[in-house]
């Protein structure tokens, strides 16, 4: 992997960890279910005007719009509109790396190595000291809600394997195309539609523009170019090269955070983050057998990108 390439991965995890903030932003304005129907709204209708089709089954891709854009962003909206703290957010849902390791063990028969199983429990274990610090604060709704995202991101990356898209961007780009309907829905039956039409009504009324920007931060870097760049790099590298780099976000996410709205983690939560992070790292490792065993031209799945 060369210079270009390795800045090009960070600059990509710099994007994804930013993300956070301007979901944050958005949050300050836009109902969360709202604002997640908004989202893949204004992906959708360029993507089906001028993105061709992936040339996928019907049923992988509504799995993965429904799993990776509908549930895991209803799941990290709601639960950061709840309380969850935004770098926090950013560092949880890093447990959909563990969780589709152990989805694919279950339901796809994929052989787990010990370092996988070793990396899965750390994980586990330092989002379980997570939960423990944030209940002791009578806030581990949001916890839950988040993990609950991370494990729907999680199920649609299975779908995702099982599609096989020969062009993973246009497939992410079509995939927004599902989510809009039932989060829309679920706005209606949760928020109502006059929280809908006031969020809508009153954009800049104050003359704050930030939850705008917020959004529009989302669709362009956080979605478009930041996936852009990492299909580009998928094809370039091998994965398990490209892989790591993911790591990085909740690195920038929580940084981000502490510097723009002033979150102070706990001591617990910071050596908690690391553990996780470690986990996250390991489970995302495949064997030397299991690489030996899979095709030359097959890559090494990739943990899933945040935000």
């Amino acid at each position: 992997m060369g210079t270009r390439d390795r800045l090009l991965a960070a600059c990509t995890a710099a994007l994804w960890g930013a993300n956070f903030l301007a979901i944050h932003a958005t949050l300050t304005h836009f109902p969360p279910l709202f604002a997640g129907a908004l989202r893949f709204i204004v992906i959708a209708i360029p993507t089906m005007l001028l993105v061709p089709w992936p040339k996928v089954k019907l049923r992988w891709l509504i799995g993965f719009g429904l799993g990776f854009g509908t549930l895991q962003f209803a799941f990290l909206f709601v639960g950061m509109d709840a309380g969850m703290p935004t770098g926090l957010a950013s560092l949880v849902l890093q447990a959909s790396a563990p969780f589709t390791v152990l989805l694919g063990a279950v339901f796809l028969r994929e052989r787990l190595s010990a370092w996988q199983v070793a990396g899965i429990l750390l994980a586990v274990a330092g989002m379980a000291a997570i939960a423990w610090q944030r209940a002791e604060q009578a806030a581990l709704l949001p916890v839950l809600l988040t993990l609950l995202g991370a494990l729907s991101w999680a199920a649609g990356n299975l779908c995702s394997r099982q599609a096989q898209p020969e062009n993973p961007l246009h497939f992410t780009l079509w995939m927004s195309v599902v989510p809009p309907l039932p989060m829309l829905g679920l706005s209606l039956l949760f928020e109502g539609p006059a929280a809908q039409w006031e969020s809508l009504s009153t954009i800049g009324a104050d003359g704050d523009w930030l939850p705008l920007a917020g959004l529009g931060y989302t669709v362009v870097f956080g979605t478009v170019i930041g996936s852009g760049i990492w299909t580009v790099l998928l094809r370039r590298n091998p994965a398990s090269t490209v892989a790591p780099f993911s790591l990085l976000v909740p690195v920038v996410g929580l940084s981000l955070a502490f510097l723009v709205l002033d979150e102070r983690p706990t001591v617990v939560e910071i050596a908690a983050s690391v553990v996780v992070v470690g986990g996250v790292l390991l489970g995302s490792v495949r064997s030397a057998a299991a690489r030996s065993a899979a095709r030359p031209d097959e890559p090494v799945p990739a943990p899933p990108r945040a935000g």
